[in-house]
């Protein structure tokens, strides 16, 4: 666990975001690509926030689709109004604020440089003077704690439903504050607490998902490869974008395991999920090694994602060379012929 120097509230930055949005009377609140849980929780939680404390009028919106089960289930539960963008370039004559992710992340819905009025995340600080008011803080374990901080900065007690978004939020994103936790996540998480509706939280986690999934599972344990504590696996065609996430997170469980890298086809790209059981791990950084200069990669220590492009490449041989720049840089020799894991 990771203290971060700071546990409840934040006066600086509430000051700085207070400053930033005070003579705003609209904001386009955007998630990163295929929002996760923590994506759409602090997202909402920002709306609520922007209303409640600025009376500023504001929507939340994101590209791409949310797939996991889970995922629809809480969205489904927020009761939230959702704008689904199409793919492309952002055009807005709203001032933006980003959450959860950063300008040209490779999940961004904007470039680098783009005039976003609000900046929110908690992955690795891509850095530049992007936003009038920036609150990235990689040493914290949820963009959701984030954004629950500047509720108790304002004594704004949350409704049940946005509190469990934020409460479901954290405990994803720092798997029940067993990984990337700081101490503010763990105050924030036993701040909401007593407002989370304890129920929907066990409906949204056991979201019941189509005969499609177990399908996918069955053929993700079939092509997964043990190589020395090290598991990778490629779905070939991926239902949803995250399901590569979904199922390395079930693969890091295996005994011994170290690393996992799982690939997946999502329209015309390669989807990558990298997960890590040591806390001090740079999955980021195996990510981006493996996706190299053509794809897009981000972060944190023990969880990470990437895209690679087609362009009209054989999906199989280019997962094939995926493989083998993750083999490579996890210093797993290239002559290993790895386990099935299933014989």
């Amino acid at each position: 666990m990771h203290s971060g120097g700071e546990t409840d509230k934040v006066p600086k930055p509430w000051e700085e975001l207070s400053e930033a949005v005070q003579d705003v009377e609209r904001i386009l609140i955007l998630l990163h690509d295929d929002p996760d849980p923590d994506a759409v929780a602090s997202g909402v939680a920002l709306r609520h926030l922007l209303q409640e404390v600025w009376g500023i009028e504001s929507k939340v919106a994101y590209r791409g689709i949310i797939g996991r089960a889970e995922n629809k289930a809480l969205v489904a539960y927020l009761d939230a109004e959702l704008l689904q963008l199409e793919d492309g370039d952002v055009e807005t004559e709203w001032p933006v604020a980003l959450v959860d992710v950063q300008p040209g992340a490779g999940n961004s819905p904007i470039p680098a440089g783009y005039p976003a009025l609000v900046v929110i995340d908690h992955h690795s600080d891509r850095g530049g003077e992007d936003a009038v008011f920036r609150d990235v803080r990689p040493w914290i374990g949820a963009s959701s704690t984030i954004v629950t901080q500047y509720m108790r900065a304002a004594d704004l007690n949350p409704p049940a439903k946005i509190a469990t978004g934020l409460f479901y939020g954290i405990k994803t994103d720092t798997k029940a504050l067993s990984r990337d936790t700081s101490a503010a996540d763990i105050s924030a998480y036993f701040h909401l607490l007593p407002f989370v509706d304890v129920d929907a939280v066990v409906e949204i986690e056991n979201a019941q998902v189509p005969a499609a999934y177990f399908r996918k599972l069955a053929n993700a344990m079939q092509s997964a490869s043990v190589y020395d504590g090290v598991v990778i696996s490629y779905l070939g065609q991926a239902e949803y974008p995250d399901l590569t996430a979904e199922i390395a997170d079930l693969l890091l469980r295996l005994e011994g395991i170290r690393w996992v890298v799982c690939m997946g086809r999502y329209d015309d790209e390669i989807y990558l999920s990298v997960r890590a059981r040591d806390e001090d791990a740079n999955a980021e950084e195996v990510a981006q090694v493996v996706v190299g200069e053509v794809g897009s990669a981000g972060g944190r220590n023990t969880m990470a994602g990437g895209q690679v492009p087609l362009n009209g490449q054989d999906p199989e041989k280019l997962a094939q060379r995926l493989r083998l720049r993750a083999l490579s840089h996890l210093q797993i020799p290239l002559d290993h012929p790895g386990e099935p894991l299933v014989p």
